[in-house]
Protein backbone atom coordinates (compact mmCIF):
# COMPACT_ATOMS: atom_id res chain seq x y z
CA UNK A 1 0.00 0.00 0.00
CA UNK A 2 1.76 3.31 -0.83
CA UNK A 3 0.56 6.68 0.60
CA UNK A 4 0.12 9.84 -1.51
CA UNK A 5 -0.07 13.43 -0.70
CA UNK A 6 -2.13 14.67 2.14
CA UNK A 7 -4.55 17.36 1.54
CA UNK A 8 -7.37 19.37 4.03
CA UNK A 9 -10.84 19.31 2.29
CA UNK A 10 -14.16 21.06 4.09
CA UNK A 11 -16.79 18.29 4.25
CA UNK A 12 -19.84 20.66 4.57
CA UNK A 13 -17.91 23.71 2.74
CA UNK A 14 -21.62 25.65 2.59
CA UNK A 15 -21.18 26.24 6.74
CA UNK A 16 -19.00 29.25 5.45
CA UNK A 17 -21.84 31.19 4.21
CA UNK A 18 -22.60 31.97 7.74
CA UNK A 19 -18.86 34.53 8.41
CA UNK A 20 -21.51 36.48 5.55
CA UNK A 21 -23.07 37.35 8.88
CA UNK A 22 -20.20 38.60 10.60
CA UNK A 23 -20.11 42.32 8.79
CA UNK A 24 -23.81 43.14 9.52
CA UNK A 25 -23.56 41.76 13.25
CA UNK A 26 -20.38 44.05 13.78
CA UNK A 27 -22.25 47.04 12.09
CA UNK A 28 -25.48 47.11 14.03
CA UNK A 29 -23.38 46.20 17.34
CA UNK A 30 -21.77 49.33 16.39
CA UNK A 31 -24.67 51.49 16.22
CA UNK A 32 -25.87 50.07 19.01
CA UNK A 33 -22.75 51.01 20.98
CA UNK A 34 -22.77 54.61 19.64
CA UNK A 35 -26.22 55.18 20.75
CA UNK A 36 -25.99 54.18 23.94
CA UNK A 37 -22.74 56.42 24.63
CA UNK A 38 -24.42 59.80 23.40
CA UNK A 39 -25.55 61.81 26.14
CA UNK A 40 -28.91 63.77 25.89
CA UNK A 41 -27.54 67.15 27.19
CA UNK A 42 -28.49 70.39 25.88
CA UNK A 43 -25.22 71.62 26.43
CA UNK A 44 -23.25 69.08 24.96
CA UNK A 45 -21.29 71.12 22.49
CA UNK A 46 -20.08 73.60 25.67
CA UNK A 47 -18.72 70.77 27.29
CA UNK A 48 -15.22 70.17 27.43
CA UNK A 49 -13.90 66.94 25.79
CA UNK A 50 -13.82 63.99 28.54
CA UNK A 51 -11.13 61.54 28.70
CA UNK A 52 -12.32 58.19 27.79
CA UNK A 53 -11.58 55.51 30.46
CA UNK A 54 -10.16 52.08 30.19
CA UNK A 55 -13.29 50.59 30.26
CA UNK A 56 -14.70 52.60 27.49
CA UNK A 57 -11.71 51.97 24.90
CA UNK A 58 -12.49 48.51 25.44
CA UNK A 59 -15.91 48.34 25.23
CA UNK A 60 -15.68 47.14 21.24
CA UNK A 61 -14.30 43.85 22.55
CA UNK A 62 -17.88 41.42 23.73
CA UNK A 63 -18.79 42.52 19.41
CA UNK A 64 -15.75 41.49 17.72
CA UNK A 65 -15.75 38.37 20.37
CA UNK A 66 -19.08 37.38 19.25
CA UNK A 67 -17.94 38.15 15.65
CA UNK A 68 -14.62 35.43 15.98
CA UNK A 69 -16.49 32.95 17.88
CA UNK A 70 -19.06 33.29 14.36
CA UNK A 71 -16.01 32.68 12.27
CA UNK A 72 -14.87 29.65 14.02
CA UNK A 73 -17.88 28.19 14.43
CA UNK A 74 -18.77 28.55 11.16
CA UNK A 75 -15.30 26.88 10.38
CA UNK A 76 -16.18 23.91 12.75
CA UNK A 77 -19.71 23.33 11.15
CA UNK A 78 -17.55 23.22 8.25
CA UNK A 79 -15.93 20.59 9.13
CA UNK A 80 -12.12 20.55 7.97
CA UNK A 81 -10.51 17.52 7.62
CA UNK A 82 -6.88 16.07 6.72
CA UNK A 83 -7.20 13.29 3.75
CA UNK A 84 -4.68 10.95 3.63
CA UNK A 85 -4.54 9.05 -0.21
CA UNK A 86 -3.55 5.82 -0.65
CA UNK A 87 -2.62 3.20 -3.42
CA UNK A 88 -3.38 -0.32 -3.01
CA UNK A 89 -2.76 -3.03 -5.89
CA UNK A 90 -3.65 -6.53 -6.28
CA UNK A 91 -1.73 -8.43 -8.90
CA UNK A 92 -3.17 -11.59 -10.87
CA UNK A 93 0.13 -12.82 -11.75
CA UNK A 94 1.39 -15.38 -14.73
CA UNK A 95 3.63 -17.82 -13.11
CA UNK A 96 6.38 -18.64 -15.56
CA UNK A 97 9.08 -21.19 -15.88
CA UNK A 98 11.85 -20.22 -18.43
CA UNK A 99 13.22 -23.93 -19.59
CA UNK A 100 16.32 -23.71 -21.41
CA UNK A 101 18.54 -25.88 -23.12
CA UNK A 102 22.08 -25.68 -22.49
CA UNK A 103 23.42 -29.24 -24.34
CA UNK A 104 26.39 -28.64 -26.60
CA UNK A 105 24.75 -28.36 -30.00
CA UNK A 106 23.57 -24.87 -28.59
CA UNK A 107 26.69 -23.27 -29.74
CA UNK A 108 25.96 -23.73 -33.14
CA UNK A 109 25.11 -20.03 -34.94
CA UNK A 110 21.89 -18.37 -35.73
CA UNK A 111 21.51 -15.44 -37.15
CA UNK A 112 20.22 -12.25 -34.68
CA UNK A 113 19.95 -8.36 -36.16
CA UNK A 114 22.35 -9.29 -39.03
CA UNK A 115 24.77 -10.90 -36.95
CA UNK A 116 25.62 -14.55 -35.87
CA UNK A 117 25.79 -15.78 -32.80
CA UNK A 118 25.59 -18.86 -30.84
CA UNK A 119 21.97 -20.59 -30.46
CA UNK A 120 22.22 -20.00 -27.05
CA UNK A 121 23.77 -16.28 -26.93
CA UNK A 122 20.41 -15.91 -29.01
CA UNK A 123 18.43 -17.25 -26.48
CA UNK A 124 19.46 -15.10 -23.86
CA UNK A 125 19.59 -12.17 -25.55
CA UNK A 126 15.81 -12.38 -27.00
CA UNK A 127 14.94 -13.59 -23.24
CA UNK A 128 16.54 -10.64 -21.61
CA UNK A 129 14.18 -8.31 -23.65
CA UNK A 130 10.38 -10.62 -23.00
CA UNK A 131 11.65 -9.64 -19.11
CA UNK A 132 13.05 -6.54 -18.83
CA UNK A 133 11.39 -5.21 -22.27
CA UNK A 134 13.07 -3.51 -24.91
CA UNK A 135 11.50 -0.10 -25.13
CA UNK A 136 9.31 -1.30 -28.40
CA UNK A 137 7.12 -4.25 -28.76
CA UNK A 138 8.19 -6.41 -25.51
CA UNK A 139 6.99 -4.30 -22.47
CA UNK A 140 8.88 -6.49 -19.92
CA UNK A 141 6.64 -8.83 -17.48
CA UNK A 142 7.32 -6.87 -13.83
CA UNK A 143 4.71 -8.37 -12.47
CA UNK A 144 5.06 -11.79 -12.69
CA UNK A 145 6.70 -14.32 -11.31
CA UNK A 146 9.24 -15.58 -13.09
CA UNK A 147 11.93 -18.60 -12.46
CA UNK A 148 14.62 -20.20 -14.53
CA UNK A 149 15.26 -24.20 -15.51
CA UNK A 150 18.04 -25.32 -17.31
CA UNK A 151 18.94 -28.74 -18.90
CA UNK A 152 21.97 -30.23 -20.46
CA UNK A 153 22.41 -34.16 -19.60
CA UNK A 154 20.71 -33.04 -16.27
CA UNK A 155 17.73 -30.66 -15.27
CA UNK A 156 18.74 -28.11 -12.87
CA UNK A 157 16.93 -24.92 -11.06
CA UNK A 158 18.99 -21.60 -11.82
CA UNK A 159 16.46 -19.54 -10.21
CA UNK A 160 13.43 -20.06 -8.35
CA UNK A 161 10.18 -18.36 -8.79
CA UNK A 162 10.69 -14.49 -7.94
CA UNK A 163 9.11 -11.43 -8.94
CA UNK A 164 12.05 -10.15 -10.36
CA UNK A 165 12.80 -10.28 -14.27
CA UNK A 166 16.02 -8.58 -14.15
CA UNK A 167 17.49 -11.13 -12.06
CA UNK A 168 16.58 -13.93 -13.84
CA UNK A 169 17.88 -12.13 -17.05
CA UNK A 170 21.42 -11.71 -15.32
CA UNK A 171 21.32 -15.31 -14.45
CA UNK A 172 20.37 -16.50 -17.56
CA UNK A 173 23.23 -14.51 -19.25
CA UNK A 174 25.80 -16.62 -17.30
CA UNK A 175 24.62 -19.99 -18.57
CA UNK A 176 27.07 -21.55 -20.92
CA UNK A 177 26.45 -24.52 -23.41
CA UNK A 178 27.22 -27.69 -21.53
CA UNK A 179 31.08 -29.14 -21.76
CA UNK A 180 30.70 -32.21 -24.23
CA UNK A 181 31.49 -36.08 -23.12
CA UNK A 182 30.97 -34.68 -19.19
CA UNK A 183 27.49 -32.85 -18.93
CA UNK A 184 26.72 -32.88 -22.72
CA UNK A 185 23.10 -34.11 -23.53
CA UNK A 186 19.62 -33.28 -23.99
CA UNK A 187 17.18 -34.43 -21.01
CA UNK A 188 14.03 -32.47 -21.91
CA UNK A 189 11.79 -34.77 -20.09
CA UNK A 190 13.44 -33.60 -16.96
CA UNK A 191 13.71 -30.04 -17.54
CA UNK A 192 9.88 -30.18 -18.31
CA UNK A 193 8.95 -32.46 -15.25
CA UNK A 194 11.28 -30.02 -12.85
CA UNK A 195 9.61 -26.56 -13.70
CA UNK A 196 6.24 -28.00 -13.64
CA UNK A 197 7.28 -29.50 -10.01
CA UNK A 198 8.18 -25.89 -9.55
CA UNK A 199 5.03 -24.28 -10.78
CA UNK A 200 3.19 -26.92 -9.15
CA UNK A 201 4.38 -25.64 -5.36
CA UNK A 202 4.38 -22.24 -6.50
CA UNK A 203 1.61 -20.77 -4.06
CA UNK A 204 3.05 -22.55 -1.09
CA UNK A 205 6.59 -20.79 -2.50
CA UNK A 206 5.19 -17.00 -3.13
CA UNK A 207 3.44 -17.15 0.60
CA UNK A 208 6.59 -18.32 2.61
CA UNK A 209 8.92 -15.87 0.37
CA UNK A 210 6.43 -12.96 0.62
CA UNK A 211 5.16 -11.07 3.82
CA UNK A 212 0.58 -12.52 4.20
CA UNK A 213 -0.02 -8.71 5.73
CA UNK A 214 1.19 -6.83 2.56
CA UNK A 215 -1.70 -5.24 1.00
CA UNK A 216 -0.34 -5.40 -2.52
CA UNK A 217 -1.29 -8.56 -3.19
CA UNK A 218 -0.18 -11.06 -5.57
CA UNK A 219 -2.59 -14.18 -7.15
CA UNK A 220 -1.02 -16.97 -9.70
CA UNK A 221 -3.42 -16.36 -12.38
CA UNK A 222 -1.84 -18.71 -14.43
CA UNK A 223 1.12 -21.38 -14.35
CA UNK A 224 3.22 -21.83 -18.12
CA UNK A 225 6.19 -23.10 -19.28
CA UNK A 226 8.21 -21.79 -22.17
CA UNK A 227 10.70 -24.23 -23.40
CA UNK A 228 13.52 -23.80 -25.71
CA UNK A 229 15.43 -26.94 -27.11
CA UNK A 230 17.59 -27.34 -30.46
CA UNK A 231 17.35 -30.91 -30.14
CA UNK A 232 15.60 -34.29 -29.12
CA UNK A 233 15.77 -36.52 -25.93
CA UNK A 234 18.93 -38.18 -25.62
CA UNK A 235 19.24 -38.37 -21.76
CA UNK A 236 17.48 -38.19 -18.67
CA UNK A 237 15.00 -40.77 -16.78
CA UNK A 238 11.31 -38.77 -17.76
CA UNK A 239 10.18 -38.99 -20.76
CA UNK A 240 8.88 -35.76 -22.82
CA UNK A 241 5.45 -36.99 -22.79
CA UNK A 242 5.32 -37.91 -19.24
CA UNK A 243 6.25 -34.79 -18.04
CA UNK A 244 3.84 -33.59 -20.57
CA UNK A 245 0.81 -35.10 -19.03
CA UNK A 246 2.65 -34.38 -15.43
CA UNK A 247 2.38 -30.63 -16.52
CA UNK A 248 -1.25 -31.14 -17.81
CA UNK A 249 -2.58 -32.88 -14.44
CA UNK A 250 -1.15 -29.53 -12.91
CA UNK A 251 -3.07 -27.16 -14.92
CA UNK A 252 0.09 -26.02 -16.07
CA UNK A 253 0.27 -24.93 -20.33
CA UNK A 254 3.54 -25.60 -22.23
CA UNK A 255 4.74 -23.53 -25.21
CA UNK A 256 7.33 -25.27 -26.87
CA UNK A 257 9.65 -23.19 -29.20
CA UNK A 258 12.18 -25.71 -31.50
CA UNK A 259 15.76 -23.86 -32.08
CA UNK A 260 16.83 -23.20 -35.64
CA UNK A 261 13.97 -26.19 -36.32
CA UNK A 262 13.60 -25.89 -40.33
CA UNK A 263 16.40 -24.14 -40.95
CA UNK A 264 20.97 -24.95 -41.34
CA UNK A 265 22.86 -24.05 -37.79
CA UNK A 266 26.32 -22.99 -38.66
CA UNK A 267 29.44 -24.41 -37.23
CA UNK A 268 33.35 -23.74 -36.62
CA UNK A 269 35.22 -26.67 -37.34
CA UNK A 270 39.39 -26.94 -37.43
CA UNK A 271 40.38 -29.05 -40.26
CA UNK A 272 44.07 -29.99 -40.37
CA UNK A 273 44.23 -29.38 -44.62
CA UNK A 274 41.73 -26.54 -44.88
CA UNK A 275 42.42 -25.09 -41.53
CA UNK A 276 39.13 -23.17 -39.53
CA UNK A 277 36.13 -23.43 -41.56
CA UNK A 278 32.50 -23.00 -41.27
CA UNK A 279 29.87 -26.33 -42.11
CA UNK A 280 26.41 -26.55 -42.02
CA UNK A 281 24.68 -28.32 -39.52
CA UNK A 282 21.27 -29.79 -39.86
CA UNK A 283 18.50 -29.09 -37.53
CA UNK A 284 17.80 -32.25 -35.25
CA UNK A 285 15.00 -30.15 -33.38
CA UNK A 286 12.22 -33.18 -32.75
CA UNK A 287 9.38 -31.16 -33.92
CA UNK A 288 6.80 -33.82 -33.55
CA UNK A 289 7.81 -34.28 -29.62
CA UNK A 290 7.74 -30.63 -28.87
CA UNK A 291 4.30 -30.45 -30.72
CA UNK A 292 2.77 -33.20 -28.52
CA UNK A 293 4.06 -31.48 -25.74
CA UNK A 294 2.41 -28.23 -26.40
CA UNK A 295 -0.81 -30.02 -27.49
CA UNK A 296 -1.25 -31.98 -24.47
CA UNK A 297 -1.36 -29.33 -22.26
CA UNK A 298 -3.36 -27.04 -24.05
CA UNK A 299 0.05 -24.72 -25.16
CA UNK A 300 1.42 -23.89 -28.54
CA UNK A 301 4.44 -24.79 -30.54
CA UNK A 302 6.65 -22.57 -32.09
CA UNK A 303 10.05 -22.45 -34.78
CA UNK A 304 12.86 -20.26 -34.53
CA UNK A 305 14.35 -20.35 -37.10
CA UNK A 306 16.88 -16.95 -36.11
CA UNK A 307 16.63 -14.16 -33.43
CA UNK A 308 13.68 -12.29 -35.07
CA UNK A 309 11.71 -14.94 -35.37
CA UNK A 310 12.47 -15.88 -31.60
CA UNK A 311 11.30 -11.99 -30.78
CA UNK A 312 7.88 -12.64 -32.73
CA UNK A 313 7.07 -15.95 -30.74
CA UNK A 314 7.69 -13.93 -27.36
CA UNK A 315 5.53 -11.39 -28.53
CA UNK A 316 3.25 -13.95 -29.07
CA UNK A 317 3.37 -15.24 -25.92
CA UNK A 318 2.82 -12.24 -24.14
CA UNK A 319 -0.37 -11.23 -25.95
CA UNK A 320 -1.33 -14.70 -24.90
CA UNK A 321 -0.30 -14.43 -21.36
CA UNK A 322 -1.78 -10.88 -20.25
CA UNK A 323 -0.89 -9.98 -16.07
CA UNK A 324 -4.14 -8.24 -14.62
CA UNK A 325 -2.77 -5.53 -12.71
CA UNK A 326 -5.33 -3.61 -10.22
CA UNK A 327 -5.19 -0.10 -8.24
CA UNK A 328 -7.80 0.90 -5.78
CA UNK A 329 -6.97 4.31 -4.41
CA UNK A 330 -8.91 5.66 -0.98
CA UNK A 331 -8.55 8.45 1.48
CA UNK A 332 -8.52 7.92 4.93
CA UNK A 333 -9.78 10.94 7.05
CA UNK A 334 -8.68 12.46 10.21
CA UNK A 335 -10.83 15.41 11.55
CA UNK A 336 -10.05 18.73 11.88
CA UNK A 337 -12.84 20.36 13.26
CA UNK A 338 -12.54 20.20 17.48
CA UNK A 339 -9.95 22.70 17.82
CA UNK A 340 -12.55 25.17 15.62
CA UNK A 341 -15.01 24.21 17.81
CA UNK A 342 -13.08 24.73 21.46
CA UNK A 343 -11.93 28.07 20.43
CA UNK A 344 -15.35 29.27 19.07
CA UNK A 345 -16.49 28.20 23.11
CA UNK A 346 -13.58 29.78 24.72
CA UNK A 347 -13.81 33.26 22.59
CA UNK A 348 -18.23 33.17 23.46
CA UNK A 349 -17.11 32.22 27.34
CA UNK A 350 -14.58 35.09 27.41
CA UNK A 351 -17.57 37.69 25.65
CA UNK A 352 -19.82 36.41 28.13
CA UNK A 353 -17.69 37.08 31.29
CA UNK A 354 -16.44 40.55 29.95
CA UNK A 355 -19.67 41.77 29.33
CA UNK A 356 -21.28 40.17 32.40
CA UNK A 357 -18.47 41.54 34.43
CA UNK A 358 -15.92 44.84 33.54
CA UNK A 359 -17.65 45.80 30.44
CA UNK A 360 -21.12 45.33 30.92
CA UNK A 361 -23.67 47.89 30.19
CA UNK A 362 -26.00 50.30 32.32
CA UNK A 363 -27.98 51.19 30.32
Amino acid sequence: MTPILAAISLHSPWALALVALVPPALWIAGRRRRAAAHPLLPTVARMPRLARSARQRLMWMPPVLRAAALVLLAVAIARPREGLGHVQTSTDAVAVQVVIDRSGSMRYEMEIDGQLRSRLEVVKRVLKDFLTGNGRDLPGRASDLIGLVTFAKFAETACPLVRDPKAVSDLAQALEPAMQNIEDGTAIGDGLSLAAARLHTAEQEMKSRFDASDPDQVRIKSKIIILLTDGEQNAGEKLPDEAAAIAKDWGIRVYTIGIGAGAYAYETVRDPFFGERRVRVPSTVNEESLRSIAETTGGKYFRAQDGEALRAIYREIDQLEKTTVRTVEYTDYAEEFRPWALGAASLVLLEGVLSGLWLRRTA
